[in-house]
């Protein structure tokens, strides 16, 4: 499953290092953190969708405190 989300990052770096951050979440196959449109796209595996999006979520956190991920 592939889905988009609204996000905020501050800059382009930590943008990169979010996204670092979440292809190391296992079940990940591919993600994508854009600056300039504020949004973080994942693929992950469908059947643990919903728990890869929280560590997604965590995982921005960690890296970025100030770095917000919508789940709605």
């Amino acid at each position: 499953m592939k889905k988009k989300y609204k996000c905020e990052v501050d800059c382009a770096a930590c943008a990169a290092k979010i996204e670092d951050a979440i292809r190391k979440i296992d079940g990940v196959k591919d993600a994508n953190v854009n600056f300039l449109t504020q949004k973080v796209m994942i693929d992950a595996d469908d059947d643990r969708f919903d728990d890869i999006v929280q560590q997604a979520v965590k995982a921005a956190k960690h890296v970025e405190a100030d770095a917000v991920i919508y789940v709605k």
